[in-house]
């Protein structure tokens, strides 16, 4: 089994694939990623994508426009599609647009952001400005370059009737095509449950894990009994798993469902979930973009692998 060190060290960069033995290059360039449907519509998507956050947006506000263009194109080129930013991530969303139109790509890309002008995420949340959150729209589709976004949420919570209703607008007008709302905060988990129970959406977007499971009991159930669709943010726990896991090999048995890195393994629990659309793991490195998309190719853990996964993670040591 490889590294993630090992296995990006053999990737040659944006445009290309793995220069590992024959066999293997054969394998991995014949196994498209596996889609999963919009419940809403039934638009297929590929189950994994990129966010546009930490790392992404730190190398946006940089203006680090090669190193961007080099993961935007490593993710359509590699068959992916979904992007997920949002107007509170400083420059992702500009200069994504930007580099996206530049290198010709904006129209492969499946574009979702998000709204918030009233922060809810420490629990409580404050009523959102009408006029605030249109502004602040409008931006996002000047920053994205594009005269219709695939997919607005609102953003952690803020304020759900008057934002969601704002995007319900926008989306009779034909300007965006879905409406969600996120949330990576358990304490706001019952909140989105009633949003879910309630509210028209096509899209939620949550935190879930291999060492971090909390969706499992209620959110996404209930995504599937909704049929909304799942954006997964933090596949790699926040980035705990990389500390907790140091320089463990990948386990023999993953090669089982076809992981070869601990972030293939990773991405191979969270997509086997049958609520989960897109996971959207969030990189700047065009290397990483690569590995990353490679979760989403080949087969994916059964029932006993997901245990056996569970398993080994909670023995691993807290980070």
């Amino acid at each position: 089994m490889l590294s993630r060190r090992e296995w990006l060290r053999l990737t040659a960069g944006a445009g290309a694939w793995f220069s590992l033995n024959p066999r293997l290059i054969e394998a991995i360039q014949s196994q498209d990623l596996i889609t999963r449907a919009v419940p809403s519509t039934g638009e297929r998507l590929p189950v994994v994508g990129l966010g546009g956050a930490n790392t992404f947006s730190a190398t946006a506000r940089a203006e680090d426009f090669e190193t961007i263009g080099g993961v935007l194109q490593a993710l359509v080129d590699g068959g992916g599609t979904v992007f997920d930013t949002a107007a509170g991530y400083g420059a992702s969303e500009e200069v994504s647009g930007r580099v996206a139109q530049e290198l010709g790509i904006a129209d492969r890309m499946f574009w979702a952001t998000k709204v918030n002008v009233a922060s809810g995420r420490g629990g409580g949340s404050r009523s959102a400005d009408p006029a605030a959150a249109r502004a602040q729209l409008e931006r996002s589709f000047e920053r994205l370059r594009i005269p219709r976004i695939d997919l607005i949420q609102v953003h952690n919570m803020g304020d759900p009737p008057t934002q969601l209703g704002i995007l319900e607008e926008l989306k009779a007008e034909g300007r965006i095509r879905y409406t969600g709302i996120t949330t990576t905060s358990e304490n706001q988990y019952a909140a989105l449950a009633d949003v879910m129970r309630n509210e028209p959406i096509d899209f939620i977007g949550i935190d879930y894990a291999v060492d971090n499971r909390i969706a499992e009991d209620v959110i996404l159930p209930l995504a599937l009994e909704r049929r909304i669709g799942v954006l997964v943010y933090l596949p790699f726990g926040r980035s705990r798993m990389w500390a907790r896991i140091g320089d463990r090999p990948v386990p023999e048995w993953a090669e089982e469902f076809d992981a070869h890195t601990w972030a293939q393994l990773m991405l191979k629990f969270v997509i086997a979930h049958p609520g989960v659309t897109v996971a959207t793991p969030g990189t700047s490195d065009p290397g990483h973009m690569i590995d990353n998309l490679a979760g989403g190719r080949g087969r994916l853990p059964d029932a006993e692998h997901l245990e056996r996964m569970a398993e080994l993670v909670e023995g691993l040591p807290r980070a």
